[in-house]
């Protein structure tokens, strides 16, 4: 599963042949969550603290996820994406 993200102990990847709609997993310990990249829908549990900080950095960085899930589909390499600061 190729990593796009690393921050703050959380780890965001985006599997390549994915379902639709758009959407990356995020994983922070044993806790595992998919995020929809165009509505922030949540779907499996995360601790509150680490979920904001996800849909914060999905806020910021919804256009090249956007990217990313289009070079995906094409089953090319993945762009790297900062994390929060």
């Amino acid at each position: 599963m190729p990593e796009i993200s690393r921050f703050l102990g959380i780890v965001i990847a985006m599997l390549y042949r994915d379902h639709e709609p758009p959407h990356f997993h995020a994983y922070y310990g044993e806790y595992e969550i998919t995020v929809g990249i165009r509505d922030g829908a949540v779907a499996g549990t995360f601790p509150g603290r680490a979920l904001r900080h996800v849909l914060e950095w999905r806020d910021l960085h919804q256009d090249a996820l956007i990217q990313d899930w289009q070079l995906a589909r094409d089953h090319r390499s993945l762009n790297r994406i900062p994390g929060l600061e």
